[in-house]
């Protein structure tokens, strides 16, 4: 066969159509392969896709709060406490003290101006009473009771409760110091009045040898009326000792001892003077008899009941209205007197200033 023939063959009709025919029926055998094969492939994804899904359903938790958590947030939020938990754990360090901030004192003799000590290092918002400890600790024989510190030599002592930094002070405060002499507690104070009276009048009801003439030593008044005040008395001073023990309430403040003598001189004294009259043998009864003394019994009795109440209600407080009234008597009180040493200090005080209540008193 001749080249041209060859490739008119190749070019005729009858050629073209059965390659054709050939290259369609491979095409549509290669798309069913490929069909054939990619289902198994989808079967394959769609289950991997149901076991990731199931994998996270298993690991996600609910919350109390009813919110779903993953695994991996439960993680870090344990993480995240387990964190907190040790912050807790370690102990905070403590601030540095600023060295600007703390306040030197000086403490002056108000007498001679003589330095007694010198606290370098006070911190501001200490009271005047640590600083009365902190100076007791230098000189053990001036306890805090016994202590009077002053801004000025003539001025007021401050309170122990005052705060260091509320005063009119810099960087040094300059404080005087007076001894105030040896104190006694108000407990101590009220019970050595009161039982001084009790015994000095007994003394004179038994008429002791030397109060009295001789003759009339350990004898008894014929009159009922002098055993009647010598039971109020007793009565009396006693009810005071129980109330000093059991109902007052006292603050941590102290008297001078040379106070107290003065107090005491002025107890018992005013005892003596009576009980010397009320059991001396030459006493009479009252004028009016039995009249009288059950007037002034009754009378002794309302008071005392009186008494008594009003220092129970005084220890609990409860009655605003009398305690008000008690303190407002005091503060009257008070207020005159510095109302006198104002009009007395400042020559052009005003004149119609009243004391406490304007245009009334």
């Amino acid at each position: 066969m001749s080249r041209t023939t060859f490739f008119e063959s190749l070019a005729s009709p009858e050629r073209t159509s059965r390659t054709d025919t050939r290259i369609h029926k491979d095409t549509n055998t290669h798309l069913m392969t490929l069909s054939t094969c990619a289902q198994p492939l989808q079967q394959m994804e769609e289950k991997d896709r149901n076991s990731h899904d199931a994998l996270l359903a298993r690991q996600e938790r609910v919350s109390s709060d009813g919110t779903v958590q993953t695994q991996q947030t439960v993680r870090g939020k344990r993480k995240s406490a387990l964190e907190a938990k040790c912050r807790l754990q370690t102990p905070p360090t403590a601030p540095r003290p600023d060295p600007k901030r703390f306040i030197r004192v000086e403490i002056l003799d108000a007498k001679t101006r003589e330095q007694l000590c010198f606290l370098d290092k006070v911190e501001p918002h200490s009271t005047i009473g640590e600083i009365k400890s902190l100076f007791h600790k230098l000189y053990p024989h001036w306890y805090p009771a016994r202590q009077a510190l002053k801004l000025d030599p003539r001025g007021k002592s401050l309170r122990d409760e005052e705060v260091l930094q509320s005063l009119p002070v810099g960087t040094t405060a300059t404080m005087f110091f007076k001894d105030l002499g040896p104190q006694l507690g108000w407990t101590m104070v009220f019970l050595a009045e009161y039982l001084g009276p009790l015994l000095t009048y007994l003394l004179f009801y038994f008429r002791v040898p030397y109060i009295y003439s001789h003759s009339f030593a350990f004898t008894s008044s014929p009159h009922p009326v002098v055993r009647l005040a010598c039971v109020c008395h007793t009565i009396h001073y006693i009810k005071r000792l129980v109330e000093t023990i059991f109902v007052h309430r006292f603050s941590h403040g102290t008297m001078p001892l040379r106070t107290i003598v003065w107090n005491c001189a002025y107890y018992w004294g005013f005892s003596a003077w009576l009980a010397y009259y009320i059991n001396h043998p030459l006493y009479t009864p009252p004028s009016y008899g039995d009249l009288q003394i059950n007037y002034a019994l009754a009378i002794f009795v309302m008071c005392e009941l009186g008494n008594f109440s009003i220092h129970l209600t005084l220890n609990s407080l409860k009655n605003v209205a009398l305690y008000t009234l008690l303190g407002f008597i005091q503060m009257s009180i008070w207020a005159k007197g510095k109302h006198k040493a104002y009009s007395r200090e400042f020559k052009d005080y005003p004149a119609l200033r009243m004391a406490i209540i304007p245009l009334i008193l």
